[in-house]
């Protein structure tokens, strides 16, 4: 019978197609509005294991309508080994090593992630809090997307309020300038 962090570990390699070292990932497979720009470099590779929440609430535009919102994640992100190196959760959204650095940015881009998967994604690192692995990132990239979106279950009047949570994978590619 395999451990959870057996488990953790082959999601890891199965997710990253067991690389293991940050110099050899290549960005050509990876959908271009979310590649990193020129000039940058992988500086640790990441597995984010959790959860994401949804809180019903009216849409914005139309308050006859409701819909299923993102509030928030909740993963550990894990090394090839399966080793957490840190976590990320929000609002806002955070990256945070276990050396207590952290980081916070922006959405630059998206792309789908393929059928019942959240969205690749690209996001400008904001400066890093705190000295440690997140110091001198600029980009987080998200990428091989499982699970994540918005619940199936309907959102209507009833609803508004509660919260659900899913559940989701990805890797998170933490880059840094040359």
């Amino acid at each position: 019978m395999k451990t959870y962090q057996t488990l953790i570990a082959t999601a890891v390699l199965a997710l990253s197609g067991g690389v293991a070292t940050a110099q050899n990932f290549d960005q050509s497979s990876v959908a271009t509005a979310v590649q990193v720009p020129a000039g940058h470099r992988v500086a640790m590779q990441t597995v984010g294991a959790g959860s994401i929440t949804y809180e019903c609430r009216v849409k914005k535009d139309n308050t006859d309508q409701f819909e299923w919102v993102f509030a928030g994640p909740d993963a550990k992100l894990l090394d090839s080994a399966g080793k957490t190196v840190g976590k990320y959760y929000g609002p806002p959204a955070t990256w945070e090593a276990v050396d207590g650095s952290k980081i916070t940015g922006t959405q630059v881009a998206v792309s789908p992630g393929g059928a019942g998967n959240i969205p690749l994604q690209l996001v400008k690192a904001n400066p890093a809090m705190g000295m440690g692995a997140m110091q001198g990132i600029t980009y987080i990239q998200r990428v091989n997307t499982m699970g994540g979106i918005a619940p199936a279950m309907p959102c209507a009047q009833a609803q508004v309020s509660q919260k659900q949570v899913v559940q989701y994978q990805a890797d998170y590619n933490f880059w840094k300038a040359n």
